[in-house]
């Protein structure tokens, strides 16, 4: 029991058998457990009240596509969040206020982009709203700071104050239409939210006083993987506006309270390098956008994300997905090298996305065929699914 303990030691799990990794465990199935099973009762609710994307030469859908997936992964992050809170009460304390400041900043944005889904809103009534999530946070003491990011001068504080205020906003409005602007085949942003999320988690438990940010991650990733089982081509709802902004809002906002700083000094290198695809894809869309004369590179969708390219390259939306999975697999195993996580922590971590992204991508495609044969019922699909 010894040896094992120090084994898990190393990965940073210092008590297997502790209210803490339980709790972790407990909310990440939480997640799991209820996205998985609401969404099938969601999306009948979906189609009958018309909150469907229809087909266009932009998509991949050759019929109207349930959009309301965000809800339920936001629904099963919320609820896998209060369960953690009711099982191992915590003291509202300045962590816990920022806890709460990232929750309603991500209702907001759920509710600004479920609304985007289905009556549409202006570009600059959006950027309003992630500008404003982004000050909730600011407020409540979640910010960079402009003087701990190497390579850079020291400042005086009246000059990195408002840097470090820009930066931020900079940071989270990025990020939340960064991978907004990625969900553009089935499985994408939901693969990626979950590889993220579960590299942001173990990067979070190597250090004693990450515990909120660890159950926020745990809680998004069980819910973004249940997702998966019913968005892997051919999908069967998406996550639409609200889920992508859900994804990159908490993830950016996480990485915020501390996730993957150094202990001198903050440093967005690593989450940077974790979040790569995402970053990379909206950077090299806006200057290719900017360069062909388009004054507003976020208002004028085209085919020139990565996620396109790789299509057109593959020909298939399910090898399209795993492959940008793999890529932001490595870009997580890179960025925790960065960070020093042991080794066997980043083998483990890579080994259980592995798992975890082929079982429910199997699932996807086992349910897929038993659609299309009625005589042999999935247990996962309810009847009125079947529609």
């Amino acid at each position: 029991m010894d040896a094992f303990r120090a084994v898990m030691a190393q990965i940073g799990i210092a008590d297997p058998l502790g209210t803490g990794f339980l709790s972790v465990l407990v909310t990440f199935f939480t997640a799991l457990v209820f996205t998985w099973r609401f969404i099938p009762r969601l999306r009948e609710f979906a189609v009958q009240a018309g909150w469907a994307d229809m087909p266009n030469a932009r998509r991949l859908n050759t019929e109207p596509l349930p959009n309301a997936g965000g809800l339920a992964i936001f629904a099963g992050f919320v609820a896998s969040v209060i369960v953690a809170w009711a099982g191992r009460p915590i003291v509202v304390e300045l962590v816990n206020i920022q806890v709460l400041a990232i929750m309603l900043g991500a209702s907001l944005l759920v509710l600004t982009g479920f609304i985007d889904d289905q009556f549409g809103l202006s570009p600059v009534t959006r950027l309003l709203v992630q500008a404003l999530v982004a000050a909730l946070l600011i407020v409540n003491g979640l910010k960079i700071d402009f003087n701990a990011i190497p390579f850079l001068p020291v400042l005086p504080d009246p000059v990195a104050g408002p840097l470090s205020t820009v930066l931020t906003v900079l940071w989270i409005v990025g990020l939340t239409n960064a991978v907004n602007l990625m969900d553009g085949v089935d499985g994408v942003v939901g693969g990626v939210g979950f590889v993220v999320s579960m590299v942001l988690l173990v990067t979070a438990a190597q250090f004693t006083d990450r515990a909120a940010a660890v159950i926020l991650l745990a809680g998004l990733a069980g819910a973004t993987l249940a997702y998966l089982r019913y968005n892997f081509n051919p999908s069967r709802i998406i996550m639409g506006d609200a889920g992508a902004y859900l994804i990159g809002f908490t993830l950016a906002a996480v990485s915020l309270l501390g996730t993957l700083k150094f202990s001198a000094g903050a440093s967005l290198l690593v989450p940077l390098i974790v979040l790569a695809l995402p970053v990379v894809d909206t950077t090299q869309v806006v200057i290719g956008r900017l360069a062909r004369g388009i004054r507003n590179p976020l208002g004028h969708p085209d085919k020139t994300h990565i996620h396109h390219r790789v299509l057109a390259r593959t020909a298939s939306a399910r090898r399209t997905a795993v492959i940008l999975w793999a890529v932001a697999t490595a870009c997580g195993a890179f960025g925790m090298w960065l960070q020093g996580v042991d080794p066997r922590a980043i083998l483990m971590t890579v080994l259980i996305i592995t798992v975890c992204l082929g079982f429910v991508a199997t699932r996807r495609v086992r349910a897929h065929r038993r659609e299309l044969d009625p005589a042999a019922p999935d247990p996962d699909v309810t009847p009125s699914e079947k529609q």
